[in-house]
């Protein structure tokens, strides 16, 4: 048995959320083949929509590594203490940053946040080369809730508009305890900062899903397509870079394939004998 990991965003689905039919085809044939897939994803579990979760997966890492489920049985669930996670909103509040907390019950948007991420999201498809018009919170974000409250003892973690690059520096230095990363377009451009519990990331994440299935790291293959998926393509027996990847991935993949919507999941699972 192989243990395969797919990142979500770029690697199983497109930047228009577009899930390709060849990469559904190549998941349940090589499950059929005897093998254990999970998606290892930034998402919280709210933003694994039906058309996602109704493919059957193995085992599901959510919030880059904080979530873990085998078999819809949930293995590790951490989330932001009350008192931080109140802390790291009126920390974005006094520095006027709109932002959105990601739990599994759902997104979470600021008072503005879709008013002002409005453009900050047209950017992110054009970087991706994508179009998202004039709902594109909306569209990006079909799970986001608007005027619920903000203090809350579930969120996984939280994500932010920049304004400017010193907004991530200010925050990496304000939360220097968390995780503090940035993420965006092409090149993966920093057009948001978000803030995450410390030391996970998704090699944890596999590791721990990993001990509680009896699985070992030789019989691992992962797949990913930025930069926060190089710690499992590092940790994985085999790590894969999609042909969209940024350039930091392709340079330490061992294998690159061809892009997401070229059928590139399909056409590594072949190269490798998955199916």
């Amino acid at each position: 048995m192989t243990y395969i990991f797919l990142d979500v965003d770029g690697t199983l689905v497109d930047y228009d959320n577009t899930l390709p039919p060849s990469a559904v085809v190549a998941i349940k044939q090589a499950q059929a083949n005897g093998h254990f897939v999970a998606t290892v994803t930034g998402r919280s579990k709210a933003e694994m929509y039906p058309e996602i979760q109704g493919i059957g997966f193995d085992g599901y890492i959510g919030a880059n590594g904080n979530y873990v489920e085998v078999h819809d049985q949930v293995v590790r669930h951490e989330t932001i203490s009350v008192a931080d996670e109140r802390w790291m909103v009126e920390w974005l509040h006094a520095h006027q940053l709109e932002f959105f907390l990601e739990a599994n019950s759902g997104l979470y948007g600021s008072e503005h946040f879709e008013e002002r991420g409005q453009r900050t999201m047209q950017a992110y498809a054009k970087q991706k080369g994508t179009n998202l018009g004039n709902q594109a919170v909306r569209k990006a974000f079909p799970a986001m809730r608007f005027g619920e409250r903000l203090y809350r003892d579930d969120v996984n973690k939280i994500s932010f508009i920049l304004n400017d690059y010193a907004d991530y520096e200010r925050a990496v230095r304000t939360f220097s305890a968390f995780t503090v990363s940035t993420w965006g377009g092409a090149g993966e451009t920093a057009l948001f900062g978000d803030i995450a519990l410390p030391n996970v990331n998704k090699e944890t994440g596999i590791k721990t899903l990993l001990a509680a299935v009896g699985g070992d790291q030789k019989d691992t293959i992962a797949f990913g397509d930025a930069k926060v998926d190089i710690p499992m393509l590092e940790f994985a027996n085999i790590g894969v870079a999609m042909g969209n990847g940024g350039k930091e991935i392709k340079q330490m993949a061992d294998y690159i394939t061809a892009d997401v919507a070229d059928d590139g999941l399909k056409k590594a699972f072949e190269h490798f004998h998955l199916i």
